[in-house]
């Protein structure tokens, strides 16, 4: 089995009431660790990676391990490209095989916003990939993209509507209420506002900041729209931790195979605790079912 795009599989979420996570990895074996829990629950699932990850690793050694798991594990799998403003890369990264990317021109005017969408929609046009845009200002740390509290701003559902309208994006990103990294307090979704925006639009939403919201708001959230959660902090957190753990308990040993297993099993259970939560388990042939299109 191939890469596939996200768009039809985000469409069937949606219509079906559940979520997808997108999952962003910082290395392959984290790629393994997502590929493996979303197959042991037969869930479809997007794997993500930042621009710092794509510097870091090089796109083509990231496709080419991300296809190599999707023929290994045999369930619906998108690459996507998080939280990116520049062109080239987005460009270099489709060239590659991604399937979904996100061009970020939230910090732009809305007309420079949508100017920069088109610009991503006019290549991808006769392409089966995905594109993904944002609305607001989601705050917190995001690779190197910072948002202060101050700054963050919530969507407006009418301009959500006339984004969508003008641009033809496939998925959005609506800010409300939620922040990158882990909350230093409760935070404050904004649920009348996802209510409004997705009843102006019929493009699947996306939420971001999905690291530690309680598990109700999440279900919450994607009760009204929200196909797509992305996971990060959470995911980092367990991996890296789970490496303090061994050096603190196992001094001067060094064999990374003992370790990275390590880290990769921790990992794999927050992966599975997020799929569980987000009730796409057993939701693979779903997203299959018009698998001849999707194809890439």
């Amino acid at each position: 089995m191939s890469l596939i795009s996200s768009t039809e599989m985000l469409q069937t979420a949606k219509t079906n009431q559940y979520g997808i996570g997108a999952f962003n990895v910082h290395s392959l074996d984290m790629i393994y660790a997502v590929t493996e829990a979303a197959s042991e629950l037969e869930s479809p699932v997007i794997i993500q990676t930042t621009v710092g990850t794509v510097k870091q690793l090089g796109e083509d050694v990231i496709v080419a391990a991300v296809k190599n798991a999707a023929e290994k594990y045999h369930i619906p799998m998108a690459l996507h490209l998080d939280h990116c403003q520049d062109y080239n890369v987005i460009i270099r990264c489709i060239r590659a095989g991604y399937t979904s990317v996100m061009i970020d021109a939230s910090m732009y005017s809305f007309s420079e916003n949508v100017q920069k969408t088109l610009d991503v929609m006019k290549v991808t046009k006769h392409l089966n990939v995905n594109v993904e845009a944002e609305l607001g200002k989601v705050g917190g740390v995001e690779d190197n993209i910072v948002v202060d509290d101050e700054d963050a701003e919530k969507a407006i559902p009418a301009e959500c509507a006339n984004f969508i309208e003008q641009t033809e994006v496939n998925t959005l990103a609506p800010a409300i209420g939620t922040a990158h990294g882990i909350y230093s307090g409760p935070p404050d979704i904004d649920f009348k506002r996802i209510e409004k925006i997705a009843s102006l639009v019929s493009v699947p939403l996306v939420l971001h900041g999905g690291s530690a919201i309680p598990d109700e708001e999440v279900k919450r959230c994607v009760k009204l729209g929200m196909a797509k959660m992305n996971i990060s902090t959470e995911l980092k957190n367990a991996y890296s931790a789970a490496l303090q753990k061994h050096f603190e308990e196992n001094p001067g040993k060094f064999d990374p195979r003992s370790y990275f297993s390590k880290a990769k099993e921790e990992a794999k259970i927050v992966i599975k605790e997020k799929i569980q939560l987000l009730e796409s388990q057993n939701q693979a042939n779903d997203c299959l079912k018009n698998a001849n299109t999707l194809y890439v």
